[in-house]
């Protein structure tokens, strides 16, 4: 390829390849090329990438170089324990969380030498807008490999339960509003007239944007700290199977713009986990398993501290996973392709 190509471009950016659950992970790193982040705190950096850099969010993450994509972009920490800080982007945004993403980021740091791996685990903290989220890589000297990772939540908590909302094409529906890293509106399937685990993706998309919709007129979203997480990512469509078990339950996570999860969710079992307890239905380190509905992947949670945000009971959530490595790439922009800047196709 002509050198001239790239050297006309206004950017050149290497990124990492990962997945966790089937949720494809675009990494780029601190040395990808990609413009200084500013800001003095993690917040204020997610909020300059909001604003000013949206332009390089849609041409990492949308058509023609990806589709149902995430991008989990590390900046410089400002918390004294963090060893990286992280966004993460979607198909309508930049998101303060998420939890298939801290997985596969765990296991990036120890193989990219962010931090000194050590067996039988190796602690890596994360530093997300949201907060500072402690994870744990198994990592084996003998092998040299990393594997299955760990997480401790932000204080998760529930903010409204048993919230009656009127669905357009649906009806009354009752819905949950839980915090996990973000908001979620989580809502049983059957009550939309479908099946998780066997309904077509576009249906359930459809009915879980109509639910987010509905949620964002009728409830006005708070944060007890932070007035810049005080927005719905997306909802958590379930099977309704939410006292505790051994048997798997199911989760799908769609995007208030639609983009549908293929793995369990993280920051959504987190704060699935942190409405269980709040309700009773489940009590301190009980692990209950959470399932796709689309694949066979599954992650595990657990509440294992209660804690307060604000004034919300809250609980601290151990969710754990596997990341794995998929590829490397480099990314630039052709002058003149207007395509390449990034298009999501309707």
């Amino acid at each position: 390829m002509a050198e001239s190509i790239i050297k006309s471009s206004p950017y050149k950016i290497d990124t990492v390849e990962m997945h966790s659950g089937g949720d494809p992970f675009r990494i780029i790193g601190l040395h990808s090329g990609f413009p200084k982040v500013l800001g003095n705190t993690v917040v204020e950096k997610f909020v300059h990438v909001r604003d000013h850099l949206d332009h390089l969010r849609r041409a990492l993450i949308l058509e023609p170089r990806g589709n149902n994509l995430y991008g989990l972009l590390t900046v410089e920490p400002d918390h004294d324990e963090a060893d990286l800080a992280v966004m993460s982007m979607y198909n309508d945004g930049c998101g303060t969380m998420c939890g298939a993403g801290n997985i596969v980021l765990g296991r990036y740091a120890l193989e990219y030498g962010i931090v000194k791996a050590v067996e039988p685990e190796t602690q890596v903290n994360i530093q997300w807008p949201c907060g500072l989220v402690k994870t744990f890589v198994e990592y084996d000297d003998q092998t040299k490999r990393s594997g299955r990772t760990r997480f401790l939540s932000v204080p998760a908590f529930a903010f409204k339960t048993d919230i009656e909302v009127d669905v357009p094409g649906y009806g009354a529906v009752t819905v949950d509003i839980g915090f996990g890293g973000a908001y979620y509106a989580y809502v049983s399937a059957d009550q939309l007239g479908l099946d998780v685990c066997k309904s077509p993706m576009p249906d359930i998309q459809s009915a879980a944007v109509a639910v987010a919709k509905a949620v964002g007129s009728a409830v006005n979203l708070t944060h007890p700290t932070d007035p810049d997480l005080a927005f719905l990512y997306g909802t958590i469509v379930t099977d309704g199977k939410d006292e505790w078990s051994t048997e798997p339950s199911a989760n799908l996570c769609v995007a208030t713009g639609g983009q549908l999860a293929r793995s369990p969710c993280g920051s959504g079992v987190t704060g699935r986990i942190a409405l269980q307890v709040h309700k009773g239905l489940i009590d301190l380190n009980q692990v209950r398993r959470f399932q796709s509905g689309l694949n066979d992947s599954e992650f595990t949670g657990k509440a294992v501290e209660r804690t307060k945000v604000g004034n919300y009971d809250a609980v601290v959530v151990e969710v754990a996973g596997k990341g794995n490595f998929i590829g490397r790439s480099t990314f630039f922009t052709e002058e003149g392709d207007t395509l390449g800047e990034g298009f999501v196709a309707q």
